[in-house]
């Protein structure tokens, strides 16, 4: 046995932005444990339901993370809706459905950026985060915001998708549709990204299973898990499949995004091409009373929401698990025996988002 020494990675690093802290315990080149060190940023956003009413905790919910800020909005909300028997106009579901893939379409690219910046390919980085680019222009189109829109209200939304937006919408996905094929041809078949990729960080499907692996980390080592397919919102109505891969690998987890990114841009035309007429949203009258748990699945896996009510304007209690929190112990099994050099790629993989985990 070599001599093991104790290296932190993190909370700030060059690779990642994100404050990740990993304790890693290395014999030479190869890391044999992980300790990860999560509470860094901890921010206390569930318990200012102590200060602020139902209505205000939606703009709060948004602030839990900036890229999946519109399904936290948008789980709250439902899990509001669910406790005060509201029925949101079929309208609103499918713009919430619309908008809810157009925030998995930018988070989905800007994660290809960071990807690829992780393995020193700097052209194909802004290339990616150029096709981001029009992504955030269409939802500044329609929201007003571009990362944290609030268009998401209890009861439905805020604002309406005009036929000149949608014509708009449909223009930026033929666009992306057409640079992510670009794009897809560097990542999937370039031999340099692909010796970076390629049989590194292997989870098997037993161990993602047995780790409670979420979103494109688990459906990279074939669990084919995707909250999508229960239906809430508009996705009752819209064809789709979850998107797999047997990799189990780095490259699995590239392929599964890519894959997701066309899925987005089907799911968007779909809804488009579905959307009713009616209200945007529904009369909300008196105040929460009763529990409810909501699942619904982030641009990085599953999220899950809980929420009691006590019949007051400020609830009881808000609880939120995040993908990441649910991914890091997946992390920390495939960096074992791994490289220290294929760390920061490792860690990227799972997409992570400290601010969510830690709220």
């Amino acid at each position: 046995m070599g001599k093991r020494s104790v290296i932190p990675y993190g909370p700030q690093h060059p690779v990642l932005p994100e404050p990740i802290h990993l304790d890693l315990v290395l014999e030479d080149e190869k890391i044999v444990d992980v300790l990860p060190s999560i509470g860094f940023i901890h921010r206390g956003l569930e318990k200012l339901t102590e200060k602020r009413d139902f209505n205000q905790m939606v703009y709060v919910t948004e602030r839990v993370c900036g890229i999946c800020s519109f399904g936290h909005g948008y789980g709250y909300c439902d899990t509001v809706e669910h406790i005060m028997n509201i029925e949101v106009p079929d309208r609103a579901k499918f713009l919430r459905t619309i908008w809810f893939e157009l925030s998995r379409l930018h988070s989905h690219l800007l994660w290809a950026g960071l990807m690829a910046d992780a393995f020193g390919f700097e052209n194909l980085f802004y290339q990616c985060w150029r096709v981001r680019e029009k992504v955030l222009d269409v939802i500044e189109l329609t929201t007003g915001g571009r990362v944290i829109f609030s268009v998401n209200k209890v009861g439905g939304v805020l604002k309406d998708i005009t036929p000149e937006m949608q014509k708009a919408i449909l223009e930026m996905l033929d666009y992306v549709e057409k640079e992510t094929k670009v794009l897809e041809k560097t990542f999937m078949n370039d031999y340099t990204v692909q010796s970076r990729m390629k049989g590194v960080g292997v989870l098997t499907k037993e161990q993602a299973h047995a780790l409670g692996c979420a979103g494109p980390f688990a459906r990279a080592s074939g669990i084919a898990t995707d909250m999508r397919m229960r239906g809430y919102a508009a996705y009752g109505e819209l064809d789709m499949e979850p998107i797999i891969s047997n990799d189990g690998d780095c490259y699995g987890r590239c392929e599964v995004r890519i894959g997701e990114i066309y899925q987005s841009i089907d799911l968007i035309r779909q809804a488009i091409d579905k959307l009713p007429d009616g209200e945007l949203a529904a009369v909300v009258k008196g105040n929460p009373n009763g529990e409810y748990f909501m699942r619904i699945e982030q641009p990085r896996g599953e999220a899950d929401y809980y929420i009691k009510g006590n019949g007051t304007p400020n609830l009881d209690r808000m609880r939120v698990r995040t993908p990441t929190f649910a991914n890091l112990a997946g992390l920390c099994e495939v960096l074992k025996g791994a490289d220290y050099a294929d760390v920061g790629i490792l860690a990227v993989t799972i997409d992570p988002c400290i601010s969510c985990t830690e709220r």
